[in-house]
């Protein structure tokens, strides 16, 4: 399920673009700005709207690590600026003043790609704000661009339809004719789904168009043997042409948005439609997953963006966790993916004081009662109690301690805090039950009707839930 919580409607004209970062959310429009949200409360920033471009905007991205945000205009050039204050920290003129439509960071080097109607592309390092290589396709204007996962190679998308992959040093790779009256957007999945003969890793690429139609590749890239594109499948729904396109973050989950006023969520391994989202009332622009949430956004023609909750209960929600990530390197995580983590957490109160305190990863699983009453000032020792327990699970998550089965709520599989019983006879996380029979009577682990939906407290449990949690700190 895909369920409308909030809609912005701050722009004044037809909304173009919209990103996530992993704690904020950018929208930009024809009516000149860009405009940024935080994921706690989906407030505007105080330094926002961000205004500086002449003409309309097209599009905006954040970096990797969320401090940089860039945009691109009509009046031919790309902008940066700084996520914390709001300040523009260059603007990036397009060689030949061209209407820049598109822009993209790359996933690990420091590069901004920018994308013109002349059909130009440019890489700007965006540490020397110097351009650093340039090209051109072809035939048409330049209207989608995604990177590979290890920044190494990227994909751009021109309206005479092709597909066109380059490498780091602006060379030509591999050029495909993909939709006949023009590509609008593609986007390349973070998540490898299969592995050739020689250990290289194919990802999936989704590409969509005038032509009504968003299709799935396959895209391997290799270090000897070039790149090689396989078309998958086309995924139908869609009565009018397809703008926009985006994968959810774990890469189950595509989506798209059209001039038919229709959102439709797709699940990738299938090619089944999931969801139809139709309460835009014009051209939908632009869609988004959040990459560190359950969260999508789409904008409209209609000016407004919405912002949908997907539930957290089907296995192909979409959601990429940051516990999940967690596995990779807790102590590497930026102070941004720290606010993630924190929102995640139920825990958006501290992300100011954690950001203002220059609270990284590794800050974070060092910090202690002592820490946080005397360095942080918490004062509150139910709330210092509280983050510390999060971060205990976070460290556990970490070590790979295997979680007794009973004490993981079925419905989410998360550690349970609030264990509640219903009349069913099992035990569950107090909210997560609380949601699962606001929608539904059922039982979660017989799908037979519930003949009360009262749930009593298994404090039984929970003190044990505690007891086991104490000896794992130890």
């Amino acid at each position: 399920m895909a369920t409308l919580i909030h809609t912005l409607s701050d722009h004044s004209d037809d909304v173009s673009y919209c990103a996530f970062s992993s704690s904020c959310l950018a929208t930009c429009s024809l009516d000149k700005t860009i405009r940024v949200y935080s994921l706690s409360d989906f407030a505007e920033l105080p330094y926002s709207p961000l205004e500086g471009h002449a003409y309309a905007v097209h599009c905006c991205c954040f970096s990797p690590s969320g401090r940089l945000l860039a945009s691109c205009s009509t009046d031919g050039s790309s902008a940066l600026w700084d996520t914390r204050d709001g300040r523009r920290l260059a603007v990036l003129p397009q060689p030949g003043a061209s209407p820049v439509r598109v822009c993209r960071f790359s996933p690990q080097g420091p590069y901004l790609l920018a994308g013109a109607a002349d059909g130009s592309a440019v890489l700007w390092n965006v540490r020397s704000m110097q351009l650093y290589r340039s090209g051109k396709v072809k035939d048409g204007s330049l209207m989608a661009c995604a990177f590979s996962p290890d920044g190494n190679c990227f994909v751009t998308g021109s309206s005479s339809g092709d597909l066109t992959i380059w490498d780091d040093k602006m060379r030509c790779l591999y050029n495909e004719k993909a939709h006949d009256l023009g590509v609008t957007c593609c986007d390349i999945s973070s998540h490898p789904v299969s592995v050739s003969e020689n250990g290289f890793k194919y990802f999936q690429m989704a590409s969509c168009g005038q032509d009504n139609h968003i299709k799935l590749w396959l895209i391997l890239f290799a270090d000897f043997s070039g790149v090689q594109l396989k078309y998958k499948c086309t995924l139908n729904g869609h009565s009018a042409p397809v703008l926009a396109c985006a994968f959810s973050c774990d890469g189950q989950m595509v989506v798209s948005g059209s001039v038919d006023k229709c959102v439709i969520i797709y699940e990738t391994s299938t090619g089944n439609t999931l969801h139809t989202l139709s309460q835009h009332t014009r051209y939908v622009t632009t869609c988004a997953f959040a990459p560190r949430s359950p969260l999508l956004a789409t904008g409209s023609m209609d000016k407004t963006v919405h912002i949908w909750q997907l539930d957290l209960k089907q296995p192909c929600a979409g959601q990429c966790t940051v516990e999940n990530e967690s596995k990779v390197a807790v102590e590497d995580w930026s102070e941004d993916d720290v606010s993630a983590w924190l929102c995640a957490q139920d825990l958006a109160d501290f992300v100011g004081l954690f950001k203002m305190n220059n609270i990284d990863g590794k800050e974070l699983l060092n910090l202690t009662k002592e820490s946080l009453a005397n360095e942080l000032k918490i004062e509150s020792l139910g709330l210092r109690s509280k983050v510390l327990q999060k971060i205990e699970e976070l460290r556990m998550t970490m070590t790979s301690v295997s979680v007794p089965d009973e004490f993981l709520c079925p419905i989410t599989r998360e550690l349970m805090k609030d264990p509640v019983i219903a009349t069913d006879g099992y035990s569950y996380e107090r909210e997560a039950m609380e949601n699962w029979i606001s929608n539904r009577r059922s039982s979660p682990m017989t799908n037979l009707p519930l003949h009360s939906l009262t749930l009593i407290p298994n404090r039984t449990l929970k003190m044990a839930i505690s007891r086991w949690l104490e000896t794992q700190q130890k």
